[in-house]
């Protein structure tokens, strides 16, 4: 990378990032970042609108934090063992001056330099207490999980208002109580991968002090308190990570732990639904597949792997949602919930 870039400018203009109070904040978690961190820097210094950048980093060992204060950041630094992702945000976003706080992930990289100036043009409206941007597939990501990652709510082309009853708090719950959980979850969705607050709504309502799932935790708290939540489809990220049978199982357990904590949703109720969905699931990879401009190498070696990864997929949401009382049934489960949600 050019020194040039390191330093964010853009076409001879300053950088966009600075570590004095503005408007607009952006908040980024890191720990050892990377190469692709690095280039979340120049494109968050080549955006259109100057902005507080604040990264907070949990003992990074890879030139992360260094990174950082040279692109203009300023670098709040803690142990690895006090990051939790409601409560490191919420340290985060005190520290920062800005009424609107954008929230990235390390590896979610803004596509355009219009990113931060469309993901806070929602905000226009009063009601709006929190934003969602769009989120594409970086181009050498897996054939499966592009294909799941464009069905994901944060990769529709249209915008959206998720509201139940504006200032109401008790017409909203009652609403939100009539809802199926699955209605109830596609009403709260919001992601943290790349986000915006209203910073007086996070005053009222910071994000709860959560191992995995701070975000749509925080969806449903707003919605539930009257409030409303925008998906802005014009500020897009390219996000997504090599697939990983071990890392996806452990991300979609701790996912479906929280899906049925918060929503009460159970997709896969028993070992049978395991097997027959995972039969089910194959078919349709194998479609997906199809329509893809794969080598014929590629298809079989994507097809091969679809069969156990959606043993994988199903086993994870099962266990995942009846860790809720399996844990208190048996010291084995406890146990085994522990070193799954480690790390996640």
């Amino acid at each position: 990378m050019a020194p040039g870039k390191e330093n964010g400018a853009r076409a001879g203009l300053p950088s966009a990032s600075t570590s004095a109070a503005r408007p607009l904040s952006v908040v980024v978690p890191t720990w050892n970042g990377g190469a692709r961190f690095r280039e979340l820097l120049v494109a968050l210094a080549s955006q259109d609108v100057e902005h507080e950048l604040l990264v907070v980093d949990s003992g990074s060992r890879d030139g992360t934090a260094e990174a950082a204060r040279a692109a203009g950041a300023r670098v709040l630094s803690i142990p690895q063992s006090e990051f939790n992702h409601g409560a490191t945000r919420n340290r985060a976003i005190a520290a920062t001056h800005g009424e609107i706080v954008a929230l990235l992930t390390q590896d979610a990289l803004p596509m355009g330099r219009d990113y931060l100036a469309s993901l806070a043009r929602p905000f226009a409206n009063p009601r709006v207490d929190g934003v969602y941007a769009r989120q594409y597939p970086r181009p050498d990501c897996d054939p499966l999980l592009a294909e799941r990652l464009r069905r994901w709510s944060a990769a529709r082309s249209e915008p959206s208002l998720q509201v139940f009853a504006p200032g109401d708090p008790e017409a909203a719950r009652k609403l939100y109580q009539s809802l199926p959980p699955m209605e109830r979850y596609l009403s709260c969705v919001f992601d943290n991968v790349a986000s915006a607050v209203r910073r007086t709504s996070w005053e009222q309502h910071p994000f709860p002090a959560r191992t995995f799932g701070e975000d749509v935790a925080w969806g449903r708290a707003i919605l539930l308190a009257g409030g409303a939540l925008a998906y802005e489809p014009s500020a897009r990220v390219e996000h997504s990570h090599r697939i990983d049978m071990l890392r996806e199982f452990k991300r979609l357990y701790c996912d479906h732990r929280n899906l049925y904590e918060l929503f009460e949703l159970f997709t896969v109720r028993n070992w049978r639904a395991v097997w027959h969905g995972a039969r089910g699931q194959q078919r349709v990879y194998r479609e997906l597949l199809e329509a893809q401009a794969l080598t014929p190498a590629e298809q079989r070696r994507w097809r091969l792997y679809s069969i156990p990864y959606t043993y994988v997929e199903g086993a994870a949401q099962f266990l995942g949602a009846r860790s809720h009382w399996k844990t208190k049934e048996s010291r084995f489960w406890a146990w085994a919930d522990r070193r799954i949600r480690r790390g996640v």
